[in-house]
């Protein structure tokens, strides 16, 4: 008898550590609609010259920092999807805490975190407005896949290393980027030259 309740224990605590808490769940759908806002503010209104406009301090244009958070977007949801047909790492911890990996992701002075060509934007987005629904389509199916899932997220990671992360971590970093490409497209628009419309 004792056997078999310490095994449906065991079972109870696997399938709890495997499932998003409320408090992991809320954390990262904050993060994720906050910065949805923070991108959408900063494009909106913005005039095909200044969409265009490109400052020799910057690597990209307004419209080629959102092409490549769109990218990103996609990019993580295919990590994760990969991450989640691997086995589960038992026991394994995150090499970084959430509030630390997102400052981290956030800060526009850090080099980037993920170097793929895959990423480099290509001029495939004509205006804000076009940018806009492709991010929106693209952050609302996020926020609504970590509001739903019971996709064991903390369990499935990246092979150990200094930036190893959960596939939880991926969206949190996935905020944080955002946030960093807003930084400096607003680096962009106090940029001397910058079009007046």
């Amino acid at each position: 008898m004792k056997r078999s309740a310490f095994l449906l224990w065991l079972l109870a605590g696997s399938v709890w550590a495997q499932t998003l808490t409320q408090g992991e769940r809320d954390y990262a759908m904050s993060q994720l609609h906050a910065t949805r806002k923070m991108l959408l503010d900063a494009i909106t209104g913005l005039s095909p010259a200044q969409w265009n406009f490109k400052p020799p301090t910057e690597a990209w244009s307004i419209g080629q920092y959102v092409e490549h958070v769109i990218l990103t977007e996609d990019y993580v949801r295919r990590h994760v999807e990969a991450l989640l047909k691997k086995p589960p790492a038992s026991g394994r911890q995150p090499a970084l805490g959430n509030d630390t990996l997102y400052s981290r992701a956030a800060d526009p002075d850090q080099p980037p975190a993920i170097s793929d060509p895959s990423l480099e934007p290509k001029g495939s987005l004509a205006s804000p407005e076009q940018a806009a629904q492709a991010f929106r389509e693209r952050r609302d199916r996020t926020i609504a896949y970590i509001a739903s899932t019971t996709d064991p997220l903390r369990a499935h990671a990246d092979p150990d290393g200094p930036e190893a992360l959960d596939a939880y971590q991926w969206f949190i970093r996935l905020a944080g980027h955002t946030e960093r490409c807003v930084a400096r497209i607003n680096r962009i628009k106090a940029a001397p030259g910058f079009p007046a419309r």
